[in-house]
């Protein structure tokens, strides 16, 4: 698919660095602008092209159709704060520092605003910001979408972006559109529009009343999330700015509904990432290569002009993905939850090849406690209940098993634990071991970055770390 557009890319690339600093901005104004669009809470199969079974979503699958669909792009941890700091510093959660919510990166990271302005472009941030601290972050404020993902307004206006996008025809722009939905209230949308009793759920739902109407509320939000979508593409083609710019959508981590927010599992850190890039991406495109949200900075720097760090960051730049010249990017994803704040020290881990998925569960022998929904009716109804299918439910998402072991492949919905089944013996001693490799690596102490939260390097971190 190299084509010659990008045969031109490449020569000016090349050319950049005989160029030098002095003539940066002039190069930059010829570099393609990029959009990245951040949902909120958003499960990955309520996308209509990654198999939504009862909503459409019809200006997101419209990304895919005329670029390209991620069928293995994972997140490395499904709570909002380090899932967006991950996103913009291309480093992994406990490399940047703030692999915790509510956390802080730490100092001396060079996040993606810094890291493209010394590029030459005009970095800019419309809605949720959740990360810390923000003057590590210098994004240019751009207004019209909610920034609080709490509002119970999640309306917005696109006079911000249309000033933004349309301000300087000379110099390139990276935009973040970071939306609040479909994370909770859910308020916003028509919920009425889907009939409750004719909902079909998750296998790893329990199917209860209260449930399924707070499913229609969530599914509302994604109608709003996908209009938002459908907005600022219109704003792109309307200035014809669809012939020089990347844009690529991402549905962030799981619904705030159990099995989702808040694990390792699919349901949690699996995205629906696509993307659109015209004259570079064959329209239709799809691929099953490993890709996580660290690769997208990188794949920015690239296309902006720059050499992404291979010290300094964990992705990779995943350009000659998008462009057909590669079919495979990653041998494995890596995946890591820290409970704090969010309830008791409950550490996980994760590792998958694209088939397998090896969850490692740190402290079984605790109870799993997420406080943001204990209080939530249809969590409570769950508990409730003496039916035999929803205690089912209930007891996998508090008390799991030290080790779970998933074939996605046979089993999508990662309901069937084949850790202990002996001919899976030899993949699941192959996945810990990659596992323990980049928590190594990675200098993750596991219970350790738990318990002290932003504090890994102490005494107790490192021993655990040289135990692995």
């Amino acid at each position: 698919m190299a084509t010659k557009m990008n045969f031109q890319r490449t020569l000016m690339l090349g050319g950049l660095a005989a160029i030098g600093a002095a003539g940066q901005d002039a190069v930059a104004a010829d570099r393609d602008n990029l959009v990245l669009i951040v949902a909120d809470d958003c499960g990955w199969y309520d996308i209509g092209c990654f198999g939504a079974k009862n909503n459409r979503t019809p200006n997101i699958d419209a990304i895919a159709a005329n670029g390209i669909k991620f069928n293995n792009a994972f997140n490395s941890v499904s709570t909002s704060v380090p899932t967006r700091h991950c996103l913009y510093t291309g480093m992994y959660p406990i490399h940047n520092g703030g692999h915790y919510n509510l956390s802080a990166i730490a100092d001396g990271v060079k996040t993606m605003p810094v890291r493209l302005s010394e590029l030459g472009y005009r970095v800019g941030l419309a809605g949720k910001w959740h990360i810390q601290p923000k003057e590590a972050f210098p994004f240019e404020k751009v207004p019209g979408f909610p920034v609080n993902c709490l509002s119970k307004d999640p309306k917005h206006t696109m006079d911000g972006i249309e000033e933004f996008i349309s301000r300087d025809d000379s110099q390139p722009f990276c935009l973040v559109v970071a939306s609040t939905c479909p994370h909770v209230p859910w308020t916003g949308g028509d919920p009425s529009k889907y009939d409750p009793d004719s909902l079909v759920l998750p296998p790893h739902f329990a199917d209860t009343p209260e449930l399924r109407k707070n499913y229609t509320k969530y599914l509302a939000e994604i109608d709003v999330l996908d209009q938002e979508v459908g907005d600022v593409i219109e704003a792109l083609e309307e200035r014809g700015l669809m012939d020089n710019t990347l844009v690529v959508f991402v549905s962030e981590q799981g619904a705030q509904l159990t099995g989702g927010k808040w694990t390792n599992w699919s349901a949690g850190v699996k995205s629906a990432m696509v993307a659109r890039w015209d004259g570079h991406i064959a329209p239709g495109a799809e691929t099953d290569a490993i890709v996580q949200y660290e690769d997208i900075l990188p794949t920015f720097m690239e296309i902006a002009g720059g050499k992404p760090g291979k010290t300094d960051m964990d992705g990779r730049s995943i350009v000659k993905l998008l462009e057909g010249d590669k079919d495979s990017h990653r041998k494995y994803a890596f995946h890591l939850h820290n409970n704090y704040p969010s309830g008791p020290v409950y550490p996980i881990r994760a590792v998958s090849d694209g088939r397998f998925r090896l969850i490692w569960n740190m402290t079984p022998d605790k109870r799993m406690v997420a406080k943001n929904m204990e209080n939530e009716p249809w969590l409570k109804e769950w508990r409730a209940s003496d039916d035999p299918d929803v205690r089912r439910i209930v007891d996998r998402w508090y008390t799991r098993p030290e080790f779970e072991l998933y074939d996605t492949a046979a089993d999508p919905w990662e309901m069937d634990n084949i850790a202990d089944k002996p001919r899976h013996r030899k993949t699941r001693e192959k996945l810990l071991k990659e596992l323990k490799k980049w928590m190594k690596q990675q200098h993750d102490s596991g219970i350790a970055a738990d318990n002290e939260h932003n504090k890994p390097y102490n005494k107790k971190a490192r021993e655990y770390i040289d135990k692995l």
